[in-house]
Parts: structure tokens; C-alpha cells; sequence
């Protein structure tokens, strides 16, 4: 064969690679066609010690043993969430960077008319993993021990009183607005980055409130360095059992957290599926399932087109909410 005809089949041969790529890099599978054949990343777009943090390390340590490989957690917080989902997005769709998806994220969609990922069309579901309350605490320095009592205190110090956020268009910043918008309250917005930070600023007194997932906040309300005043599922919780809900005070107020795990959307339909079963399987372990309830998780491991039609209902919520109460990007 001449070097003509051969450099001319090998060019032939690239253009067919390229326009029929393969189902998947070949680092993808092992010889035997198995997935994973290395340490898989897990992308939060929030800071550790957040709510989505802590969900995402318990998973991680329960999946690590079903899928024989290390899952290493990789916080990329900041800008509410979106510059982890950015990330995630463009990372190579070849199964090994996977991301957590959480409440900031349709959010985010909603309040935003313009972001650099779009969470139906830039990632594929695997799985809702769990959700979550939040507690509405204050830092014990501030004259309010209920619910109503703090509204009486905002209301007589309009715009003075400060409460701390995991970011604009966190779950922790649209927990309070909603709050504000209800009671017509106005309380200032400390936006932190991440929940972490927030946490850490009302414990040291920087803010006056907070609402904290109950997963990162029940350390700081049992060591009575918070003080809780309701919590914003519809009823009572088991492990607060004499915090309120603050729907007893202020009628219709609810909101919860959740996070699913999902992958970018070019990744193999095997990978996808592997995926979902392992995390099913992790999510069911008892060790792991344990772990989740104490840290206030409530499990779920629904299928994929379960947590997209879920995401599509969130979106449409938070665009109502936002719109109602006239929330605008800061």
C-alpha cells in the first residue's frame, strides 16, 4: 500500500471516529466492559460542612463499597450553586465526575433569566437522594424566643435585623424571603459563601438569624448555642419534638431541602444505569440509611425520570414564589 493510500485510510478513519463516536471513552470500562474502573468525583456546588455537603459525603462513603471504587467529594461553591453546576456541565461526560444536584439549583433556573447551564438539558438524573427540613434559629444574644416574637422584633426594628444565607438563591435565602414576604416582615440579607459560612456567622453572633438545614444545625441547637424557634415542614419533627412548626404561627409556611445526584448528559446510558442501581443499593444499606436520619435526611431513591418530573414541578414553584414575593437577583 502506498503512504498516499494509507494516510488517506487513516484520515478516512478519523472523520468515521468522529462522526460516530463510540458509546463511551475507552478509560471508561475495563477489559471486561465494567464501570468503574477508577475513583469516581462527586462535584458539590456548595462549601463542606453544608447541608448538601453532608448528604453528599454519607452517599459517597455508602456507594464507595457497592461500586468498588472510591468517591472523592470535591466542594465548588459560590454564586448560589451556579458555579459548581457550571463545572459539573462541562466536565468529560465519561462517568467519572458526577454532580449533586440540590435545591439552589431550580431555584437558581427561576430566578435567574440567564445562566451558563441549564439543569434539564446539560445533565442526565440518576437519582433523588434525600430531603431534608430547615430549622429557623437565632443566635441566642437576640430577645426572641418563638416565632411570633420575632416578627414583633423585626417588625419594630425594620431592615435592622440581619439573617445569614449559603448565597442568593440559596435554599437559605429563599427559606427566609418567603418567611419575610408572609409575615411582611423586611430583615437584611448577609449573603455567605455557603452554608458553612453562614452557619459559622450567626453562631459567632454576625447575624441574628437563620434558617439552617437541621442536618448542619442540630450540633449548634443541642449545644444550646442556637436557639431554635420552628421548623418549616408542615408539622413537628421527631428530633425537635418541642420546636414548633411555623406553620403554627404563620399559616401555610412550609419548605424543605433536597439534593438528587445526576450526571453530565453526554454519559453512557450504561453509566447512568449502573449509577441509579448503586446509589438504590447504597441508599437502602442500613449503616447508610442510618447515618441519613440522624443527620435529619430523609431518604428517597426514586428513578430518573422521577427526579426530572420532580425538578420541573420545582422550578415552576420557585417561579411563582419569586414572582409573589418580588425577589430580584442581587
Amino acid at each position: 500500500m502506498s503512504a498516499h493510500r494509507l494516510v488517506a485510510g487513516t484520515l478516512v478513519a478519523g472523520v468515521i471516529a468522529t462522526c460516530f463516536p463510540a458509546e463511551a471513552p475507552a478509560q471508561t470500562y475495563g477489559a471486561a466492559g465494567s464501570y468503574p474502573v477508577k475513583p469516581v468525583r462527586l462535584i458539590v456546588a456548595s462549601s463542606a460542612g453544608s447541608n448538601p455537603d453532608v448528604l453528599a459525603r454519607i452517599v459517597a462513603a455508602g456507594l464507595a463499597p457497592v461500586l468498588g471504587q472510591q468517591v472523592i467529594v470535591e466542594n465548588r461553591a459560590g454564586a448560589g450553586g451556579n458555579i459548581g453546576a457550571e463545572i459539573a456541565a462541562r466536565a468529560p461526560a465519561d462517568g467519572y465526575t458526577l454532580f449533586v444536584i440540590h435545591t439552589n439549583h431550580p431555584i437558581n433556573t427561576a430566578l435567574y433569566p440567564k445562566l451558563a447551564y441549564d439543569i434539564f438539558s446539560d445533565f442526565a438524573p440518576i437519582t433523588q437522594l434525600a430531603s431534608s427540613a430547615f430549622v429557623l434559629v437565632v443566635h441566642p444574644s437576640l430577645p426572641a424566643r418563638s416565632v411570633r416574637e420575632l416578627i414583633a422584633l423585626a417588625q419594630a426594628r425594620p431592615g435592622e435585623m440581619t439573617y445569614s444565607s449559603a448565597g442568593t438563591g440559596s435554599g437559605t435565602h429563599l427559606a427566609a424571603e418567603h418567611f419575610n414576604g408572609m409575615v411582611k416582615v423586611k430583615m437584611l440579607h448577609v449573603a455567605y459563601k455557603g452554608g458553612g459560612p453562614a452557619l459559622a456567622a450567626i453562631v459567632a453572633g454576625e447575624t441574628s438569624v437563620y434558617f439552617t438545614p437541621i442536618s448542619t444545625g442540630m450540633p449548634h441547637i443541642r449545644g444550646n448555642r442556637l436557639r431554635p424557634l420552628g421548623v418549616t415542614t408542615p408539622a413537628r419533627l421527631p428530633d425537635l419534638p418541642s420546636v414548633p412548626a411555623i406553620a403554627e404561627t404563620v399559616r401555610g409556611y412550609e419548605f424543605t431541602s433536597w439534593a438528587g445526584l445526576m450526571a453530565p448528559v453526554q454519559a453512557p446510558r450504561q453509566v447512568v444505569d449502573v449509577m441509579h442501581k448503586a446509589a438504590v443499593t447504597a441508599l437502602k444499606d442500613p449503616e447508610t440509611l442510618k447515618r441519613l436520619e440522624a443527620a435529619g435526611f430523609i431518604r428517597i431513591a426514586n428513578r430518573p425520570d422521577d427526579l426530572a418530573a420532580f425538578m420541573r414541578v420545582e422550578v415552576d414553584k420557585y417561579t411563582k414564589l419569586i414572582r409573589a414575593i418580588g425577589l430580584r437577583p442581587e
